[in-house]
């Protein structure tokens, strides 16, 4: 991973805009296509196969839709053949083992377990194209008629692997009508080394810090314990969301402009808050696919509460194939359930300290949920949260703890929007571009020389 990382930015990144560039503007789309491909294929030269079967049956499947626009029966009948195909391949590759398992729970069943290895980014491009095809039906997006176009869209290598889910609607103009600036592409070399310190220097951190805690949980006393699961906070968080600053970018340096994926969710004060600002395009999507067209909130209070179930245990299965994604999901609709029908006057009158509080201790024990993906450790993880039987804090948790804290501090500051909003000030100053290039240069270097002698380098959201 480290390896590949470096071959990423100083290799592949430097080449590919260098042809970008290059090359006239009628086959830049057609470079990207290329290039995305060889991209996926890197690590998976078989499963690229698989993408370009998901773009070809998705693009026949919008043209399709389109083309009896005005027939409501043939319409229908290929928007979901076309959606029971994106689920089914989804299902086989994402799911089969989890089901398998289930299965053989039975006593008069034993069905062999069948390896199938997960492709990267699956759940995303999926996700994508069921969006596109969708979309069309609903006449909320234009129909691609360029298949090249379509395949840059669903391929596109800054945001394929790890999101955020771009919606064709929000790009269609874009793939054909996009302009390559100066100042865009400055602005996309800015936000990818914001990404890549948050990814590098503090969720790298963050996360050698949570499984040192986290190898055994009963040694680390009481507050021990609390620091490992706030380490891994901190990891998820500035590990995808500086994959999607990465994202977004690497975005801009192409032309293309991506829409927020992440709004500082630890500043939220409700749970409610909290998901307008955590992984945005996916909140979005299940709300927009899923939510509104089951009813919504407009089938009265107990189909609504249906509605929330289904959608949070959807969302939890979307994340991964076990049963503590499943608990996590249903989690927070449960939780979101009765923060809107009974809690919401209660907290409205609570100071913002209360409500923040309130808001991250649910959150970092959702994050406990969403680790533990053994349900035995999951219980005993909980259960050492709140037990002093294993004392506050062993020697072994606690030498730790310091040698994290100036980076834990770090990952506190950094969670918030006060860097931003020094900067906006300082932004109007002459010579910002010089702080600017400066800060840009530090933080790749260090992150070149991190990646150089690190191990540690994951990228948790590959697995979804």
């Amino acid at each position: 991973m480290v390896f590949s990382s470096l071959v990423f930015l100083f290799a592949y990144l430097t080449l590919t805009l260098l042809v970008y560039y290059t090359i006239g503007y009628k086959f830049r789309n057609i470079f990207l296509f290329f290039i995305n491909l060889v991209f996926y294929g890197w690590g998976e030269p078989l499963l690229v196969f698989l993408m370009v079967f998901n773009i070809f049956f998705n693009y026949l499947g919008g043209w399709l839709v389109d083309k009896y626009r005005t027939n409501q029966k043939k319409k229908k009948l290929f928007l979901i053949l076309t959606c029971v195909l994106d689920i089914g391949i989804l299902a086989v590759f994402k799911y089969t083992n989890m089901i398998t398992e289930t299965l053989n729970m039975l006593p008069f069943l034993s069905i062999p377990k069948v390896d199938i290895s997960l492709p990267i980014g699956i759940s995303f491009y999926t996700f994508q194209t069921m969006s596109y095809v969708i979309d069309v039906y609903r006449n909320d997006a234009p129909v691609s008629k360029n298949f090249i176009n379509f395949g840059t869209y669903v391929a596109l290598f800054p945001q394929l692997i790890a999101g955020p889910i771009v919606r064709y609607r929000d790009v269609a103009y874009q793939l054909e009508h996009r302009t390559e600036t100066l100042d865009r592409f400055t602005k996309g070399v800015k936000i990818f080394c914001v990404g890549l310190g948050k990814k590098v220097l503090i969720a790298n951190q963050m996360g050698s810090l949570t499984t040192a805690l986290f190898e055994s949980t009963h040694q680390n006393g009481l507050l021990g314990t609390w620091v490992g699961i706030i380490a891994y906070t901190f990891q998820i968080y500035f590990d995808f969301s500086g994959y999607s600053d990465m994202a977004c970018g690497l975005g801009n340096m192409f032309g293309f402009e991506f829409l927020k994926n992440f709004n500082y969710p630890y500043i939220a004060t409700s749970i409610t808050d909290f998901w307008r600002r955590w992984h945005i395009s996916l909140s979005t999507w299940f709300k927009e696919y899923v939510y509104i067209p089951l009813g919504g909130n407009r089938k009265g209070v107990k189909r609504q509460i249906i509605n929330l179930l289904i959608v949070w245990g959807l969302t939890g299965l979307w994340h991964g194939a076990s049963y503590n994604f499943i608990f996590w999901g249903l989690y927070y609709g449960i939780l979101l359930i009765i923060e809107k029908f009974v809690l919401k006057k209660f907290l409205d009158k609570l100071p913002k300290v209360l409500q923040h509080i309130y808001t991250m201790f649910i959150v970092i024990i959702g994050w406990g949920l969403f680790y533990f993906t053994d349900v035995k450790q999951l219980f005993e993880f909980l259960g050492n949260l709140f037990n002093v039987s294993n004392g506050f804090f062993s020697e072994y948790s606690f030498n730790f703890t310091m040698n994290y804290l100036p980076m834990m501090c770090i990952a506190l500051i950094a969670s918030t929007p006060l860097g931003a909003t020094l900067y906006q000030k300082l932004s109007r100053t002459r010579y910002i571009w010089i702080a600017e290039t400066v800060f840009c240069g530090i933080v790749l270097f260090v992150s070149t020389a991190s990646l150089v002698n690190q191990s540690y380098n994951p990228f948790l959201y590959f697995r979804f």
